[in-house]
Order: structure tokens, then sequence, then C-alpha cells
């Protein structure tokens, strides 16, 4: 392969991640690893390495660290997990921070670990391709005008790189405003409109939320059965108070736990529309992989009445919406709270990732690790805590491996300067 000359100028950041290269440079060795994306999942992982003593190279496609929460996320965002469930290996929130942080407290916390671990992802370098070379044993990584060969690769990329937009019979027929959740910021601008928030997950009812905070007729379209539990148990999160039971009972005893404290504190959600699964809440997000909606006020609105549960989409009108029961009604805005997916399989040319939903085949804890020096990080359905988890084990097999092959590389020399 004929490759043109690249100028390296070294950094005290990642090691190998802050370089110059001249105009003509068209492929760049890159010692370590080579990680796509700087969201969480990339930052926990260049942590890992750089605590490890592994040098590496970040390529993020937008111009900031965390994009989706940065550029893609609501204003009145919080973490629906309490922060020491969410924080990034090594550095914990900030003492002054509450127990759910904000968004923009989140953001502020990305930054500083950044800047912490002295991570300096390259920016604007959106790949377009990762394929591995088996004549040549490293993988080719082709972003923008530049090519990376690297021996490992780290897909940080996340579960939610782009949008999901659902496939709804007349959807570009509506005449009024309809944009998915990641170009919401607030409801200041829906006061006295009627909004359709199409998806009812942890988005869809914070975001009705906002909206009728704000002054909107909000209706909630609720397609599928699914369960909504408290945020807070008996003071405690709910999430880590069900972690806690489960080291205890089995996880069907844990969830009847749940759905009973769910029943005392919000009621009867069949009455408002909503149906629960058969299976409990827990037990559905282990074979399924959703997540129970962490209630934070929504559905004391649609107790009262002030956001109105309607059934699911059939079809979309010039004016509004039809749905599935027959009726009919006009709205002003739609919002598709609709959720984001994987997009790894777009430019990622290897079989570890499923070609339907973007996952590792193999399931967590063994969807860390694939063929030919792949990685994956965050993809665990488990959010932040999921993401620290496949983090500390990429790098503790990385590391192994690299200190390996940093001792055999200085016996050789030590053995061919002994030989002269």
């Amino acid at each position: 392969m004929a490759t043109q000359t690249t100028t390296i100028q070294e950094s005290k950041g990642n090691g190998i991640c802050h370089r110059t290269m001249n105009s003509e440079s068209k492929s760049v060795w890159i010692p370590g690893p080579v990680i796509i994306g700087a969201g969480p999942s990339g930052l926990a992982v260049a942590a890992c390495l750089k605590e490890r003593g592994v040098p590496f190279l970040i390529l993020e496609k937008e111009s900031c660290i965390g994009s989706l929460w940065t550029l893609k996320t609501y204003n009145r965002l919080q973490l629906h997990l309490p922060k020491e469930i969410c924080k990034l290996p090594y550095m914990p929130f900030p003492p002054e921070v509450p127990a759910y942080p904000t968004k923009q407290q989140f953001i502020s916390y990305l930054e500083a670990y950044a800047k912490h671990f002295s991570i300096e992802p390259m920016f604007r370098q959106e790949v377009r391709s990762a394929t591995y070379d088996t004549r040549m044993g490293f993988w080719r990584v082709q972003a923008n005008e530049s090519e990376f060969l690297c021996q490992r690769l780290i897909v940080a990329t996340g579960e939610n790189a782009e949008p999901l937009l659902p496939d709804i019979e007349g959807i570009s027929d509506f005449k009024g405003r309809l944009f998915h959740t990641s170009r919401y910021k607030d409801g200041a601008d829906f006061k006295g409109h009627k909004v359709l928030v199409v998806g009812c997950g942890n988005s869809g009812m914070e975001i009705s939320l906002d909206l009728c905070d704000n002054g909107a007729q909000v209706s909630l379209a609720v397609r599928d059965k699914l369960h909504i539990l408290p945020r807070e148990v008996l003071g405690r999160s709910t999430f880590s108070l069900s972690m806690w039971l489960l080291k205890w009972f089995p996880v069907k005893l844990v969830d009847w736990f749940l759905l009973l404290c769910s029943q005392l504190i919000l009621g009867d959600t069949h009455k408002m529309g909503i149906q629960r699964p058969k299976i409990g809440p827990l037990e559905q997000k282990e074979s399924t992989g959703k997540t129970p909606v962490l209630d934070v006020g929504a559905f004391s609105k649609i107790k009262s009445g002030k956001i109105k549960v309607v059934c699911g989409v059939q079809r979309f009108t010039a004016e509004g919406a039809a749905f599935v029961d027959g009726h009919v009604e006009n709205f002003d805005s739609v919002i598709l709270a609709t959720g984001y997916r994987s997009n790894v399989k777009s430019w990622l040319k290897d079989n570890f990732f499923n070609e339907r939903d973007g996952y590792p085949r193999n399931p967590f804890p063994n969807n860390w690790k694939g063929e030919n020096g792949l990685y994956s990080v965050g993809f665990t359905r488990r959010g932040l805590l999921g993401s620290s988890i496949d983090a500390h084990r990429v790098a503790e097999d990385i590391a192994r491996q690299w200190n390996t092959e940093t001792k055999a590389f200085f016996s050789f020399n030590s053995h061919i300067q002994h030989s002269y």
C-alpha cells in the first residue's frame, strides 16, 4: 500500500491525540487504540487507559464532548438515577451537585472530567468507515480526509447515536410543527398550543410535563404497555433500592415489591389509560432492554387531566392525527419522543454488531470484546453504570496486551544492542 507521509507532533494530552498533519497527509499510524466517540463512554474508557499508561486517540464527529447532552437534549433534563450511580471511573461528582444532576451540571462534569485526565479528542472527525485489513493485520478508520491505522478499535458511539423516526402513515402531510425530541429545548414557545407528544418513555413523559408547565394543551400518545415507577421509594432511589434488594431476593419478588410501592405512591396507572406489561419492570428490562419510566411529576398531571393520555397514532392528517380507536383530533405541533438508535452498522464493517439494532451480538456482560482488537463501550442497556463497567474491562484487557508488547519490544532492542 502506498501511503503518504504524515508529520506528527506529540502533546502532553493523550500521548498520541493532539497531532499536526501536513496538507498532503492521508494515512496516520496510531500505536495505541482509536476510540470512536467523545461522549461519556469514550471519556470513561480514555480515562481508564490513561490510568494504565496506554496512549490513545479519540475521534469525535461534533465540535464538543458529550454532544448528545450538549446539542440534542431539552433544558429541564435531569439524570433519572442518582449521581453515585452515574459517575464515571476515578472521579465522583462534586459534593455541591444535587442527587440528580441537571443537564448543565452533567455537561460541566464531563468537561471537568476531560480536563482532569487531559483527554483531548480530535473534533469534527466523522468516521465514515472502519474495516479490518486481514492481510496487514490492522484497522483502517476513514474519517473526513484522513485514514487512521490501528491495531485496536474501541466503538464508543453509544446506544443513542441518531434519532429514531417512526414510519407512520401521512406523517409528511402534517402542516404544523413536527420534530424529534432531539430538537426540543423547552416549552416556552408552545403556550396555548395543542401539542401531541408521540412516545411515552422517560423523555416523552418529561417533555409532556415541561409543555404542561408552560401552558400548552398536551396529549400523550401511548401505544404500548409500560411500567411507571416513582423515582424514589422510602426516600431512596428506586434504582438503588432495586439493586440492593436483588442481592437478597429473586427478581420476581423485587418486581412485586416495586409494583406495590408504585400502586401506593402513584395509584392505578390503568385507570389513566396506561396499562402495565404482564412481566415486572426489572424482568422486562433484563429480557427486552426496555427501561421503566421513573416519574418526576408527569403522572400527577395525567391524574389531574392536565396531560391527556390518548392511544396510539394510526395515521397523520394535514391538521392533526387519527388514532387507533377511531377518533381524530387537530394539533398545532407534534413532538416525536420515539427515542434513538445505534448507527454503528452504517460505518463499521464487522459482524460483531447486529445488523438489526446495532448492538453487540453477545449480550452483557460479554458485549465488550470482539475479534481482531475490536471493543465496545456503552452498549449494555445499563446506562452510565454499564459504560463504566465496560471501560474498566476494555482498558484492563488492552493494558495487559500493551505491557506485554512493550516488554517484548524493549527486550528485543536490548538483545540487538548486546549482539553488536
